[in-house]
Parts: structure tokens; sequence; C-alpha cells
């Protein structure tokens, strides 16, 4: 049987869940935020530019960017998360620096670094594109220079369709292929700065899910500017 209908609800196959986003919700941190799509939550805080130690891992021409992605033990919809850090934590954190890193600019910090500590106490998948989304706005609340903000979702294949941000239950369909890939864009531009995938999925079906996706990313810009916004208004 097709799938003909999403298992959430959702009336279209391009429809996003539900977003909001806030701004500057962690007193201390220098920049903050909080993004949530569907019954996936993101927070970001971010630290710096501070002096990077030890001094053997200084840049004298640049400040460097980390990011450290960590679920919550039990954060997700299956097994318990083991805490720490974990391949999967290390790769989330890896790709989410090098989505974020084209719209930085970091050459005026030397010898410098700026931490970004992403958490998730709950995910229901997308839960990488949730954390990039709070990782940027929270890094233009703390007035790191910034040629724009980075915007994520995951996009794919359910069955004969393509889908725009897949939840748990699209992700774990058994009763046809399930293709996810997850993208970030700098909307000003339209380049695509991350892009993953797990599955299978045509050339022909890839390109028509990147379209779709670019155009549903562009929402999703509007709702992290006007967090910003409303903090700053």
């Amino acid at each position: 049987m097709a799938y003909t209908k999403r298992l959430d609800g959702r009336k279209k196959f391009d429809e996003l869940r539900p977003i909001s986003a806030k701004a500057g919700i962690i007193p201390r941190a220098h920049g903050s935020a909080m993004f949530q799509i569907g019954k996936t939550i993101a927070y970001a805080a971010v630290y710096g530019p501070r002096e990077l130690h030890p001094k053997f891992m200084q840049n004298p021409k640049t400040a460097i960017l980390r990011c450290h992605y960590s679920m919550m033990p039990f954060s997700g919809s299956g097994d318990r998360v083991r805490p720490g850090p974990n391949r999967r934590s290390k790769e989330i954190s890896m790709v989410t620096e090098k989505s974020l890193l084209p719209v930085l600019d970091l050459s005026q910090f030397p010898n410098a670094v700026v931490d970004v500590f992403i958490e998730l106490p709950q995910t229901d998948a997308g839960s990488r594109c949730a954390g990039i989304c709070a990782a940027s706005i929270a890094l233009a609340d703390a007035g790191i220079p910034m040629r724009d903000m980075v915007c994520a979702v995951s996009v794919g294949r359910v069955d004969d369709k393509i889908v725009v941000d897949l939840d748990y239950s699209e992700e774990a369909y058994d009763k046809g292929p399930v293709a996810d890939v997850p993208m970030a864009m700098i909307p000003s531009t339209g380049e695509i700065s991350l892009l993953q995938m797990d599955g299978e999925i045509s050339k022909e079906q890839l390109i028509e899910a990147l379209e779709t996706g670019k155009q549903k990313l562009l929402e999703i810009y509007e709702v992290q500017k006007k967090a910003l916004k409303e903090k700053y208004k």
C-alpha cells in the first residue's frame, strides 16, 4: 500500500511541524536560543570569543568554532541515550560546525575560541537540524559577526512520496523505502552548507526534495529572525 497520508496528521507532504523559537533564554551565556519543531526541542548556548587553551591549539589568524551536541538520556523515543560523548554526537558536532562556519567571520578574534553547546531534552527526529537552527540564533544573539543565519530541515522520501520534516514515525516506516536527507541552507544565497543522506533515493527524487526543502527553509528563516527581533525590539 502506498504512503497516502502523514502519520502525525499533517495535511500535506511538504508541511512543516509547528515551529517556535526564542533568543536570549540562558542569562549567563553570551548568546542563547531555544528552537522547537514538533516534539523536537533544542537549546543552544554560546560562550566566547575567549582565549583558547591549551595555546598550541590557537590560530593566530582567526578564532576556532567548537560545537558540542548532546541528547539528554531520556530525550528520544527509542532506547535510553547513554550520557557522554559517543560516535553519533561527535559526528553531529562536526557537521554542525561545518554548516555554520561559512556564515561566520571569526578573523577579528585571533587565538580565541567560540564554544556552542547544544542540548536536546526531547527529540522526535530532526535533532541535528533543530540544533543547527538554535545554534544559528544563539550565535547572532551573542553578537558574533555573521553574514547571514543558517536554517536546517530534513527532507526525503517515505515510500513513493517526497516529504519535508520527517518525524520519528516516518523515519521508522517499514512498509516501503525511506530516505532521510538533513540539509542546511544560507538563505541569502541559497547555498547548501549541510547535506547528508540515510536511505535510498533516486537522483530525480533527491533534486525534487531539495527544491521543496529550500522553499520550506525560508519559512524557518522567518521564525529565526522573529525570535531575534522579539528580544531586541
